[in-house]
């Protein structure tokens, strides 16, 4: 089907209705107008089938089973093409970020319309980018082209507002992720922080390309921005609402932030290594105290807490201190203010452990320049080792650095386990243990280190004359003692 196929005959539909009411009649008169010179532009436009077809080459379909201690739970995502080898990236939100890599098996790759998947291997996560990168059996690789073949020569060039542009989404497995087309006008760009197109609806599906009425490449799908609504009840009442189309997005990041970050492949599967500043909950300065500052003109971050013996702790930097601008550049203005704080997030995240980050920070009424020694982030959760007890009921991780972070705790001083899953009508179940409890003591013994709270629980496991034990939980800010009975 070429474009102009789908013009014309809204166009006509539109010029059957001149006799409704003058005002009216006017209106649908413009409408009309725009309608055929958009048929006419379509004409000139290359030809879609041929586009549709070469295009469709660089889009896939990634399943994968995130296997748990109760089940093995498929997941389907969807993914671009960006070498010969084929290496496929998925967008940040397509694996879990709290499920242990280890817990990822089975990555398979479909090619749209496909109903057999190809073996794929998991690469890891780029934190820059927020990428996750996948790479092919070599028996499919022929069959797929890179997205990079269809750039732009100018990788600079930005589409106008009103710009039409076209992308691809892929139905369920259930459907053999049969491709289908969607088609919008550029409606808004934004910066935040990387520069982001907002169509008038749905272009793509998030993690796929999107293209130019010539067939280059704009940009690549983002996550979907939610669309708030109002829900009726029969009383008359109204809410708001808040809906999200997790299938298909209406913002795409352009290609110019896309294309020059593509060989960001991880060296390993935790996407080590990884840079770490340690200045925690950064808030974007408001603007009544900028303005009372005389800070109008400027953008900034206020640093709610540094965490302790990280680099930022070191460099001197302080809670309360205003972030003015990193390596000698102030921060930038962007809209919504919250976005500096991912422009300060992003621009660690680029850097690698042992760079140094100068940064300007205003304290009280000082300017003051410090450089701080990016270290090596530590160990995070889905790293975390873990241990299953199926007697017990329960798995338990590793106490790591984001677990003080969340309990406001000092990591040099919280022994103990996490609890990470729970099963259902467990002995542990049973007595009130849930996710995410701190496990302080087990049978009145402090628990200091996670071999020693293995080495415990699998004692206890092994026990099946043990009818009972005890655990010392905390949850939020209340401590209680549990009695959990095994017979």
């Amino acid at each position: 089907m070429r474009f102009d196929s789908i013009a014309r005959p809204l166009a006509g539909s539109c010029l059957g209705r001149r006799s409704i009411g003058s005002a009216r009649g006017n209106l649908l008169s413009l409408l009309c107008g725009s309608m055929i010179l958009l048929a006419g532009a379509l004409r000139g436009a290359a030809d879609l089938p041929t586009l549709w077809a070469e295009r469709l080459k660089c889009v896939v379909a990634v399943e994968y089973v995130t296997e748990t201690e109760a089940d093995r739970r498929p997941t389907v995502s969807m993914g671009t093409v960006i070498d010969a080898n084929g290496t496929i990236i998925l967008a940040s939100g397509a694996i879990d970020p709290r499920a242990a890599t280890c817990q990822l098996k089975d990555f398979k790759v479909y090619l749209p319309g496909g109903a057999v998947g190809v073996d794929a291997v998991y690469l890891g996560q780029d934190a820059y980018t927020g990428w996750h990168f996948v790479r092919v059996n070599e028996s499919l690789r022929t069959q797929l082209v890179a997205v990079t073949a269809f750039a732009a020569k100018d990788a600079t060039a930005v589409p106008a507002l009103a710009d039409f542009v076209w992308g691809i989404g892929l139905r369920n497995k259930d459907e053999d992720f049969a491709p289908y087309i969607m088609q919008s006008n550029l409606a808004l760009i934004q910066t935040l922080p990387q520069r982001t197109g907002i169509t008038q609806r749905e272009v793509a599906a998030p993690g796929l390309p999107v293209f130019d009425r010539e067939g280059a490449l704009v940009g690549l799908a983002a996550a979907s921005f939610g669309q708030s609504y109002l829900q009726f009840s029969p009383g008359n009442r109204s809410s708001p609402i808040l809906l999200i189309n997790v299938e298909e997005s209406s913002a795409f990041i352009l290609a110019q932030e896309i294309l020059p970050f593509l060989n960001r492949v991880p060296k390993n599967i935790s996407g080590r290594p990884l840079a770490w500043l340690g200045a925690y909950g950064l808030e974007p300065m408001d603007r009544d105290v900028a303005k009372f500052l005389n800070l109008s003109a400027q953008s900034g971050a206020v640093v709610s807490e540094v965490l302790e013996e990280s680099p930022a702790e070191r460099a001197g930097l302080k809670a309360r201190d205003i972030v003015l601008a990193l390596d000698g550049k102030p921060l930038p203005q962007l809209k919504p203010d919250r976005a500096v704080v991912t422009y300060i997030e992003r621009e660690v995240d680029r850097r690698v452990p042992g760079a140094t980050l100068a940064m300007t920070v205003l304290r009280g009424a000082e300017r003051i320049e410090l450089k701080a020694v990016l270290g090596e982030e530590p160990k995070l959760m889905r790293e975390a080792e873990r241990k299953y007890f199926d007697r017990i009921g329960l798995t338990t991780r590793e106490f790591v650095y984001g677990d003080a972070i969340e309990r406001r705790v000092k990591a040099t001083a919280a022994p103990g386990v996490i609890v990470h899953f729970v099963k259902p009508s467990s002995p542990v179940a049973v007595a009130g243990i849930r996710q995410e409890d701190w496990i302080r003591e087990i049978d009145g013994v402090e628990v200091k280190t996670f071999v020693a709270a293995i080495a415990k629980l699998a004692e206890i496991e092994r026990d099946q004359a043990r009818a009972e034990f005890v655990l010392l939980v905390a949850r939020g800010g209340d401590t209680a003692v549990l009695r959990i009975k095994l017979k």
